[in-house]
């Protein structure tokens, strides 16, 4: 698989055959997976749009070190937690990853509580639209629903919390 999606990544015409092939590549532990990455970034590093993808596609990878990877990529020098759009591709992208936000350690939504306390002094709207990401909860089993209502319990906790994000987090938890 990694040998033909690196195939097709050389092979491509359009950035959005390239980001095709990269999508397979991003979940594969391989030094092609590095190389591409690199490569496309490279290629795509002055259009914001692209890079927000980029980001987006490491963070909903299928890859074991998935997690890892968003946590690195947060120290990237393209990523800024002052841009909402970039904040989101990463995040967003990350709690819709069903492999990596629900690992079984509880460090997904550990990540995104983190995030949800660091970002709402700066940007609350932005950092309450994360909350959603735990207040499903109820929805999955026991276990890591323990974990998710934790750490919204942990957010709830907080006494600088603005009314945006105390809002969200309060209907999570009712």
């Amino acid at each position: 698989a990694s040998n033909m999606a690196a195939a097709q990544y050389d092979g491509a015409t359009t950035m959005t055959d390239r980001q095709g092939a990269l999508m397979v590549l991003a979940s594969l532990d391989t030094a092609q997976r590095t190389a591409k990455l690199l490569d496309f970034y490279n290629r795509y590093r002055d259009n914001d749009l692209v890079i927000d993808k980029w980001f987006a596609l490491q963070a909903s990878s299928l890859h074991p070190q998935a997690i890892e990877h968003v946590k690195s990529l947060r120290n990237h020098g393209d990523f800024t937690l002052r841009n909402p759009n970039r904040a989101r591709s990463l995040y967003m992208a990350f709690a819709g990853n069903p492999h990596a936000f629900h690992a079984a350690s509880g460090e997904g939504y550990r990540l995104i509580a983190d995030l949800i306390l660091e970002l709402d002094p700066v940007n609350s709207q932005t950092a309450a639209r994360f909350v959603p990401a735990l207040g499903r909860w109820r929805r999955i089993e026991t276990g890591r629903a323990a974990l998710m209502r934790g750490e919204l319990e942990r957010i709830a906790a907080s006494s600088q919390l603005s009314r945006d994000t105390h809002e969200q987090v309060s209907r999570s938890l009712g």
